[in-house]
């Protein structure tokens, strides 16, 4: 996974003010580069880890909430023949994937925080997260294409192929 250094680009200064106001609603931000950077910097962050806890342990044992089974469920009801294996990003957000999407997610409001949060998608099972690889996705779109590998078995062979990167401590 290559490294993004959002740092280069902004300052240590308004990398902590963006950073103490993401609580805020979002509507009060307009298009703020500084806190986008922040989201982005964020949402590589989670999935950094994400894929090295993948690279660590069998997935189908893994939990990411306290609510995978009724994640899953819903999931599986609202979308049973879904191949969570290659995910298209442009059916997933064109007007008709937007239209089916937004009742699941909605549904889980109270249900999972930070639902509506950024957050970054292999398309392809099979691969890395890259450039390529990589679509930006609600946490619970994540959360529920992510369960259904883990238990349906796709996720499987990532610990034999990948292995978790360290981190450079600076």
């Amino acid at each position: 996974m290559a490294n993004i250094d959002i740092s280069q680009e902004l300052g240590v200064n308004e990398v902590m003010a963006a950073q103490s106001v993401l609580s805020r609603p979002a509507e009060e931000f307009g298009n703020d580069p500084s806190v986008e950077a922040v989201w982005a910097m964020k949402a590589f962050e989670h999935a950094e880890i994400y894929f090295n806890i993948l690279c660590s342990v069998d997935p189908k044992a893994l939990r990411l909430t306290k609510h995978d089974d009724l994640i899953y469920t819903k999931f599986r009801e609202m979308f049973p023949d879904l191949d969570v294996q290659s995910i298209n990003e442009d059916e997933m957000k064109s007007d008709q994937g937007k239209a089916k999407w937004r009742p699941f997610c909605e549904q889980f409001k109270e249900v999972v925080e930070d639902y509506s949060f950024g957050t970054l998608l292999r398309a392809d099972v099979t691969m890395d997260y890259s450039e390529k690889n990589s679509i930006l996705t609600s946490r619970i779109q994540f959360l529920a294409i992510e369960i259904a590998r883990n238990r349906e078995g796709h996720n499987n062979d990532i610990r034999s192929r990948f292995k978790p990167t360290k981190k450079d401590k600076k």
